[in-house]
């Protein structure tokens, strides 16, 4: 009975999600959303994202580059002077080929549920895909779509190994932490006014 209290959450919101997540394979197939959102997993010294955001990265350009969506959010942690995240993600992005102008900062967040948050209530995103590691897709998913945006979720792609026992170990406490957010809903540590997003060419 305990191990069924322990696991019937998480275990509830992969099923739940299954329909809202797919494989990059599938990324022709998807229908457009205006904007895909992408938050930080960490950035170098020198600068560079780490492997793991990369990925999601890599993953937002194949979708832009399919003509699925027309605006990257990054958004992550900028607490330092010398740390900040979205900038190393559009830096990596606009190397890529991706316009800087369809590339959107949100330098307010520390975690997933300050991200959707903070993506529908400031940039006052309704509809979207997200991408990130098949571990976190069905948190991510999940809190995306309970805070009111249509959501699909993209696993991101793979250079080798993309997750590890420590990582999976911290999804697992993540996803009871994200199940208090979303019932008390408390309000990001750093909030402002909003911010609509404008589309042009490539929104639905």
């Amino acid at each position: 009975m305990a191990l069924v209290v322990l696991l019937g959450p998480i275990a509830y919101v992969w099923f739940t999600s299954r329909d809202v997540r797919v494989t990059p394979s599938a990324i022709e197939t998807l229908e457009q959303r205006p904007i895909i959102i992408v938050f930080g997993a960490g950035v170098w010294p020198d600068g560079t994202p780490t492997p793991y955001l990369q990925n999601r990265l890599d993953t937002a350009k194949r979708v832009y580059d399919a003509d699925k969506t027309e605006k990257i959010l990054v958004s992550g942690d900028n607490s330092t002077e010398h740390y900040n995240e979205p900038v190393a993600m559009r830096n990596y992005l606009v190397k890529s080929g991706v316009p800087e102008e369809n590339i959107v900062l949100d330098y307010g967040v520390l975690n997933t549920y300050d991200t959707y948050h903070r993506a529908k209530e400031i940039f006052k995103v309704e509809k979207a895909f997200v991408t990130t590691q098949a571990y976190h897709l069905p948190r991510a998913v999940m809190t995306c779509r309970v805070l009111g945006i249509e959501s699909v979720g993209i696993e991101s792609l793979k250079q080798g190994r993309d997750f590890t026992a420590a990582y999976i170990f911290r999804e697992f406490i993540s996803m009871y932490k994200a199940g208090g957010e979303l019932l008390l809903r408390p309000k990001p540590l750093i909030t402002g006014n909003p911010e609509p997003i404008e589309y042009q060419n490539k929104q639905p």
